[in-house]
This record gives C-alpha cells, sequence and structure tokens, in this order.
C-alpha cells in the first residue's frame, strides 16, 4: 500500500507524498476526481525499478491547503525539487493531471524528460459536440451540483468516467468503484483551496513539446477524449498514440495490469545509463 512519508511544502499547501525505488524518477499526477491512490499498483511496480513518486494535489487526498491563488505546475516542480534526487522527471498522468504535465513540458522542459498520458485535458481545444445520452448525464451533474448533493454527485461522476458515458452504469463494480467514491467524495468534500492562475493555453504550444511521449485513452471513455487523444499525438513531434480496449476514463483504477504492461516499456526505453 502507498504509505505517504513525505510532506511537500508549497506556499500555503503541504502536499503528501509516497516515494519509493531508486533511480529514475517517475512522478505520478492523479485526475481531479481521484487522489494519488488511484496509481497504486503502478506505483509499486515503477519502485521496482525507478523512483516512484505520487502526490495529492490540492484539495485531495491527504493534501492540507489554505485558500490562495496558486501554480499547480509551481505545486509540480516542488515535488520534483524535493524527491527527484535532482534529475529531471519522467510524468506519468490522467485528465486535469495531464493537462498540468502537459503544461510543465511547455514551461519547464529542462525538468521534464517523458510524458505517459492517459487522457489528458486540455486548455483551448475545441468544445465537444455531446451526443443527446452524454449530453443528458452532463445535464443531470449539473443540477446535482446546483444542488449541492455531494452523493449524488459521486455516483454520476462514477457514472461517467469510471463505467464510460455510453456503457451501462455499475459496469465496474467491487473494489475499483468504492475506491473511486471514496477518493472523488474526499475531493467534493474538501474546502477551497483557490484558483490555479498559472494554466497555460496549451492546445497552441503542443508543437513545442519535444520530449517523447506516449498518450492512451480507453475505447470507453467520452468519444471527444479519444479524438483528442489521437489529435495530440498529431501535434507533439515525438508522441504516439495507442487506444485501450474495454475500458474508460481511469484505467489504472479499473484495468491496473493494462497501464503497467503499456507504462513499463515506455519508461525502460528512456532510462538512463548505469
Amino acid at each position: 500500500m502507498m504509505h505517504y512519508s513525505h510532506h511537500v511544502t508549497s506556499g500555503q499547501a503541504s502536499l503528501a507524498a509516497a516515494a519509493s525505488g531508486t533511480g529514475d524518477p517517475v512522478v505520478f499526477l492523479h485526475a481531479a476526481i481521484c487522489d494519488s491512490r488511484m496509481w497504486q499498483v503502478q506505483w509499486q511496480a515503477v519502485g521496482q525499478r525507478h523512483k516512484a513518486i505520487a502526490y495529492d494535489r490540492r484539495g485531495f487526498g491527504a493534501s492540507h491547503a489554505e485558500q490562495q491563488d496558486h501554480s499547480a505546475v509551481g505545486d509540480l516542480l516542488a515535488v520534483i525539487d524535493a524527491l527527484a534526487d535532482g534529475k529531471p522527471a519522467i510524468l506519468v498522468a490522467c485528465s486535469q493531471g495531464g493537462r498540468i504535465a502537459l503544461d510543465a513540458a511547455i514551461l519547464h522542459p529542462e525538468h521534464i524528460r517523458g510524458l505517459f498520458l492517459i487522457s489528458p485535458s486540455l486548455i483551448g481545444a475545441p468544445e465537444p459536440d455531446h451526443a443527446p445520452e452524454i449530453a443528458a448525464l452532463l445535464a443531470r451533474q449539473k443540477q446535482a451540483e446546483a444542488a449541492g448533493d455531494a452523493a449524488a454527485l459521486n455516483r454520476l461522476k462514477a457514472r461517467l468516467w469510471l463505467d464510460g458515458p455510453l456503457q451501462p452504469e455499475g459496469r465496474v463494480a467491487g473494489a475499483a468503484r468504492e475506491l473511486f467514491l471514496e477518493m472523488n467524495g474526499i475531493a467534493l468534500r474538501a474546502p477551497p483551496v483557490g484558483a490555479n492562475t498559472y494554466a497555460v493555453a496549451n492546445y497552441r504550444h503542443l508543437a513545442e513539446i519535444q520530449m517523447p511521449a506516449k498518450i492512451v485513452c480507453g475505447a470507453y471513455d467520452f468519444p471527444h477524449i479519444q479524438e483528442r487523444g489521437r489529435q495530440i499525438a498529431r501535434m507533439m513531434p515525438n508522441a504516439s498514440f495507442e487506444p485501450l480496449p474495454g475500458t474508460a476514463h481511469l484505467p489504472s483504477l479499473e484495468q491496473p495490469a493494462l497501464i503497467t504492461e503499456r507504462l513499463l516499456p515506455f519508461l525502460q526505453s528512456l532510462a538512463t545509463p548505469c
């Protein structure tokens, strides 16, 4: 199990972090509907060959933060400075974590040497045109948010992001669903932490990212997210794209072996000589 043995200070935040292993640093960035526990299986596997680092962002998991404007990239760099032993890091990220990873690669490429991204979000990309079934679910989500119904909102987010918006509700059950509801429940109950005011319109800068990158996306994810993943790979000079069968937005949680089997060879391709 992941043990948060480090607390990294960044501004008025104390970021809970876990580190395991030695060698090339690999930093995991979680989605905005989870915390770093979504990476438990991959973190353990990576720590056997590299230095695996995972942390909870502001408002998630075991981290604590006062409300203040902040930079999510600045928080990431604080973690790298504290735990990466002075080496540039390979970033493994999902969804909103992927957006932060792209921002970091654009703004501070000297600190980043590779990207493994699952369904990364973007700023500045064209707005999606959702199918009626998806639009109806998103409308229900807005209603639950407006009503302050955290329990209903948590269930809807599991339906959209864990099951997949066009898949049957409850497709993913058992421990994976329980952990999702626990992680997202913490995020929904967390007090405001302030705005991330230093985000980049990264869609317009993808061609500037020269480092090796692999983009993967579940075949049950939102259709526009799948197409966006393909487009990101086309726009980045040294990126590839791979669809993942039978999984939605959170394959590291739903089918952890599927991600581990694709992540480890990518990391090995970037390994520095001993």
